[in-house]
C-alpha cells in the first residue's frame, strides 16, 4: 500500500511564513506527495521536492511565471494501478462531478485545490474527487487541513490539525509559528 500526502493552496509567504511542522513531518512520512497549486513562492516547491520521496504538483491561479516554468497545469501519474490526475481549479461545485468525468475520462482519482475546502466525492463514472483544503489558510473552515490517502484501497483519510499558534482572525489564516 502506498501512502500519499495531498496538499494545496499553501500561499507562502502571503498566508503563512513557512510550512507547519506537521506538514513537513507528513511529507517525510509519505511515499508520494502531491500539491494541487497556489504555492506563491518557489522556495516552498524546493522544500517539498527535496523532502518528498516521489512528488507531483501543478501550478495554481496565483502562481507566477517562475512556478509555471517548473510545474504543469495538469499532472498525471499512476500509483498502485490507479490513474491519478492533478489540477488546481475545477470550477464551481455545481455539476463538478459531471464536468470532471468529461474532462478526465481515464482517471480514477482527481486531486484539486483552489477553494481551500476539503472535498471528497465520487463522480457518476466512479472517479474519486479530492480536495485537501489548505494547511496554511483555512479561510472559513474550522481548521487548516491536508489529506492522507492510502492508494491501494483508494480510501482517503483526512488529517486535520489545529494551528500551532494563534489563528489570525483578520487574515483568517493559520499561524505557522513553531
Amino acid at each position: 500500500m502506498t501512502t500519499m500526502l495531498l496538499l494545496a493552496d499553501t500561499h507562502i509567504p502571503a498566508r503563512a511564513k513557512r510550512l507547519p511542522r506537521a506538514v513537513l513531518e507528513a511529507i517525510d512520512d509519505a511515499d508520494v506527495v502531491v500539491h494541487a497549486g497556489d504555492w506563491i513562492d518557489v522556495a516552498t516547491l524546493d522544500v517539498i521536492e527535496s523532502r518528498a520521496k516521489r512528488f507531483y504538483g501543478v501550478y495554481g491561479n496565483n502562481d507566477g511565471a517562475d512556478l509555471r516554468a517548473r510545474l504543469p497545469e495538469v499532472a498525471r501519474f499512476d500509483v498502485d494501478g490507479l490513474r491519478f490526475a492533478v489540477i488546481h481549479e475545477t470550477g464551481a461545485a455545481r455539476k463538478r462531478e459531471e464536468r470532471m468525468d468529461d474532462l478526465f475520462p481515464d482517471t480514477d482519482m482527481l486531486i484539486f485545490g483552489h477553494s481551500h475546502i476539503t472535498w471528497d466525492t465520487v463522480t457518476p463514472a466512479g472517479m474519486r474527487l479530492l480536495n485537501p483544503g489548505s494547511p496554511t489558510d483555512r479561510r472559513r473552515q474550522p481548521t487548516c487541513t491536508m489529506m492522507r490517502v492510502e492508494s491501494a484501497a483508494a480510501q482517503s483519510k483526512y488529517r486535520c490539525f489545529p494551528s500551532t499558534g494563534i489563528v489570525d482572525r483578520k487574515r483568517n489564516s493559520c499561524s505557522c509559528e513553531e
